[in-house]
């Protein structure tokens, strides 16, 4: 028998029941991006639409919830933390069955980034607080574990079950399959604790909005930064038939500024909120303290090395080695099941290491991975090295991400839980957002100029072919596989050397740049070896249990 938060008796099997029905919204909430992800060619198939579109739909699905993250953890505060979880799945469900029976690509994105996006924006800070509310101490960092252990597998397993559906049955399966995982969580919400809030009912519209457009601009930079260009225009916003570049630049630093300045805009706000006696949708002060602060940059600069990863690998095995979408799934299998090992092995080393040191070590272990993936980066797949590489780094992440809930969660107290909740959902989405950009437009850049490079030093190739590339190349070159190259050079008239000349040169740009792009990321975990010092030096079970002690003054 265990015990609950109030002192009674409660058997294991409910205690940690809860943990589960936590652990399936946080499966789907995870799932749902990367199965789109592997199933874009036969969605654009199955409603007759462009890649571009699909390519959208994600995008705005994203833009969504990094928004409006705050929001929905403010609509907690006011009405029940498990009712607006509830109310979310509800929504995430419904959205989740427009999706399957979409018949066209627009009420796709209604349902999937509109519909699933409101509903993803309640669940997921409600998760967090809700995991705060029913577990303390070492059961506490126990259940963060999990959770970051089963986003982490979600992730990674996204590919492998929508690869499989989608190649046996349809990527409409795995959307009416997460309806019925929904309305099993809600049928077992009753078994999750709340705690009551003190907080009036009334929603701060003005700090809602201020909010929503100075993290909209910043996200949705981010997330077209590769086809804009991070300076440079490249592909650049149209409206009504005009490129929007101003003074000559890419409109994405433009954009960055103005949400930016809008982000400003919203901490002043809150401050007049507050002098006036009232409840804003987020205390500025809750950003000064030390261990918040600490745990939601290292959230960042997690998932910005994820997501980026998650956006580099996949393209090395579907357009260099050819793998369809169940394969790509298959060879990422050993990160995904290192992940969850680690995860889950994380509370028992939590007990008696502190958070910092996990994380430190998490980090090396990514380091060490991705190293070993750029030696196994060539046309042909060394498969026992790469699945190491795989392992070792899903290992590494595996770690980090067991011990960032329970440290950010753990730094405040019960009033601010819905805040917080919505602050590690924003940091998620703005880490991945910055982890796409920055690696998509590395990549783009390096295949662009090493694949230009190469043929304008070919002696094999003439004069007004090099002229072609370098053309092509000047607004970044697509990424595609080599089959597409010996049909464009065909298309172009080329003779059959220069065609292979050419294809030569592009595969060997795609497999530098991808080496390139790791090795970005290698960066970033070292620069996350400095952040992760600042984290808490204290065991993560004994952190766990300092929420009401953190509900203090802010920290300098």
């Amino acid at each position: 028998m265990v015990r609950d938060r109030s002192g009674r008796s409660v058997s294991a099997v409910r205690h940690w029941g809860v943990l589960v029905i936590l652990c399936a919204a946080q499966f789907i909430m995870v799932l749902d991006t990367t199965v789109m992800n592997v199933s874009v060619s036969a969605v654009v198939v199955d409603l007759d639409t462009t890649i571009t579109q699909v390519q959208l739909a994600i995008t705005l699905y994203t833009l969504v919830m990094g928004s409006f993250m705050l929001f929905g953890g403010r609509l907690g505060d006011m009405f029940g933390r498990r009712r607006m979880f509830s109310i979310g799945l509800l929504v995430y469900g419904l959205g989740s069955l427009i999706t399957a029976f979409s018949p066209n690509i627009g009420t796709l994105l209604f349902g999937w980034s509109f519909v699933e996006g409101a509903g993803a924006v309640l669940v997921m800070p409600a998760i967090i607080s809700l995991t705060a509310a029913n577990y303390e101490g070492r059961d506490r960092a126990t259940a963060y574990s999990a959770l970051g252990g089963i986003a982490a597998a979600g992730a990674a397993a996204g590919p492998l079950i929508g690869g499989w559906v989608t190649e046996t049955l349809t990527w409409r399966v795995v959307f009416a399959a997460e309806t019925v995982v929904c309305i099993a969580v809600i049928a077992c919400v009753k078994v999750i604790a709340d705690t009551r809030t003190e907080t009036s009912r009334r929603m701060d519209w003005g700090g809602t909005v201020l909010s929503a457009l100075g993290l909209g601009f910043i996200v949705l930079a981010l997330l077209k930064a590769g086809t804009w260009g991070f300076i440079r225009p490249s592909g650049a916003l149209t409206i009504g038939g005009t490129e929007i570049t101003p003074f000559g630049f890419s409109i994405v630093p433009f954009m960055i500024v103005a949400g930016i300045f809008g982000l400003i805009a919203f901490v002043h706000w809150e401050r007049r909120v507050i002098e006036r006696g009232e409840t804003p949708l987020m205390h500025p002060d809750l950003l000064r303290k030390l261990q918040l602060r600490n745990g939601l940059v290292m959230l960042i600069a997690q998932q910005t090395i994820i997501g980026g990863m998650f956006f580099v690998i996949p393209i090395y095995l579907q357009y260099v080695l050819l793998k369809d979408a169940f394969e790509t799934g298959l060879k990422l299998a050993p990160m995904s099941l290192a992940m969850l090992i680690a995860a889950f092995a994380s509370p028992k080393l939590a007990a008696t290491q502190s958070p910092r040191r996990m994380v430190t070590t998490g980090l090396i272990l990514v380091i060490v991975g991705s190293l070993l993936l750029i030696t196994t980066i060539d046309p042909e797949l060394r498969h026992a090295l790469f699945a190491v590489g795989m392992a070792v780094f899903g290992a590494g992440f595996g770690l980090i991400a067991s011990q960032l809930g329970n440290v950010i969660m753990s730094s405040i107290g019960d009033r601010d839980r819905g805040e917080a909740g919505g602050l590690q959902g924003t940091a998620q989405n703005i880490g991945t957002s910055v982890g796409v950009a920055m690696l998509g437009a590395l990549l783009i850049a390096s295949l662009s100029s090493g694949f230009n490079n190469a043929a304008q030093a070919d002696p094999n190739i003439s004069a007004q072919t090099k002229q072609t590339v370098s053309e092509l190349s000047a607004d970044g070159v697509e990424i595609v596989t080599k089959d597409k190259i010996v049909e464009a050079g065909a298309e172009l008239g080329l003779p059959e050397g220069e065609i292979a000349s050419l294809t030569e040169h592009y595969v060997n740009g795609q497999i530098q740049a991808i080496k390139q792009s790791i090795l970005l990321a290698v960066f970033l975990a070292a620069l996350g070896l400095v952040i992760a010092q600042r984290l808490p030096r204290i065991p993560g079970a004994e952190l766990g249990t300092t929420p009401v002690a953190a509900a203090g003054p802010p920290e300098p």
